[in-house]
């Protein structure tokens, strides 16, 4: 049995393999917009754990699946074995026998490092709290479609050290772009969580509209992430000069983007102004989980193909 395939942090994969998978979600989006049926992986079957809530990664995820000619399960933890104490190396020993591909969006990223060690089908990283892989995949991609390549251009995150921000260190370094960071004291980013090689590819800046100063992009998050609701008070205070406002927008370059990986909320994280105004790329960047995952699909599924 070949090793498989897995997806569990952006730095998985080289730039190689980004620019084939870009190239690949441009041709399927297209197809998907033609109303052209594609269906490689055909009689393939993903199963999706739920650990947390979700949106838009259990439906770009679900319908990516049946758009490429498979089916989807979803399983929540409540209601399998998973919620009653099953080991998680059993799991992933019972899970992968009965499917062809498996996304996991939990807590702990050790749940899903353990998992794919005893899974015999691909992983694929639907959230931790440490990463948020496919997130930035379309973010990216949706950078491009916009801008053209993102090689050396600036991104500025404003905003809570979590696992969108994390995911954007290791991107850079893969893509070789440069991170703005601003987060407020006490919620400091801790690089070395990352896994980075080097520290070329971000920079560290106390003021926010410092780090937005000549951006390409500017991106923020909620500032109280699912686990932390507890926080969340303490939060609202420490996070008050971090709402991404229209002065942030215009210290960046001209045309940049906005972006939210959602849900949003209006006068907190970003002004309503922002995310509704016309740097805001937010509903693109949503639709774009859709694509790249059939991408990132298909590519661990079948490998390179050539159409």
């Amino acid at each position: 049995m070949n090793t498989p395939r897995h997806y569990l942090q952006f730095k998985d994969f080289t730039r190689e393999e980004y620019d084939y998978l870009f190239g690949r979600v441009r041709w399927i989006k297209d197809k998907f917009k033609r109303y052209e049926p594609y269906h490689p992986l055909f009689d393939r079957t993903l199963v999706m754990i739920f650990e947390k809530a979700s949106t838009r990664t259990r439906l770009s995820f679900e319908a990516g699946m049946q758009q490429l000619g498979g089916s989807a399960i979803y399983l929540n933890t409540r209601d399998s074995q998973l919620g009653r104490g099953e080991p998680v190396e059993d799991a992933a020993q019972v899970i992968s026998r009965m499917s062809d591909v498996v996304m996991i969006r939990t807590f702990e990223q050790d749940i899903i490092d353990r998992f794919a060690g005893n899974s015999r089908v691909p992983v694929i990283n639907g959230l931790t709290n440490e990463y948020h892989p496919c997130q930035i995949l379309a973010d990216i991609f949706t950078f491009i479609e916009h801008r053209g390549s993102i090689q050396g251009r600036t991104v500025a995150w404003v905003g809570d050290a979590n696992n969108m921000s994390y995911t954007w260190l290791q991107a850079a370094e893969v893509l070789d772009f440069k991170v703005r960071v601003s987060t407020p004291p006490g919620y400091a980013i801790d690089p070395a969580r990352a896994g980075l090689a080097g520290g070329g590819h971000f920079e560290l800046f106390d003021d926010p509209m410092e780090a937005c100063r000549g951006a390409d992009l500017v991106t923020t998050d909620v500032w109280t992430s699912m686990g932390y609701e507890a926080e969340n008070d303490a939060r609202m205070k420490a996070f008050a000069d971090w709402c991404v406002d229209a002065d942030m927008m215009a210290a960046a370059n001209p045309g940049a983007l906005f972006m939210h990986c959602l849900p949003a909320h209006r006068g907190e994280e970003v002004t309503a102004e922002v995310i509704d105004g016309p740097q805001s790329v937010v509903w693109d960047e949503a639709e774009n989980r859709l694509h790249v995952q059939k991408a990132l699909m298909e590519y661990l599924v079948l490998g390179k193909v050539e159409s």
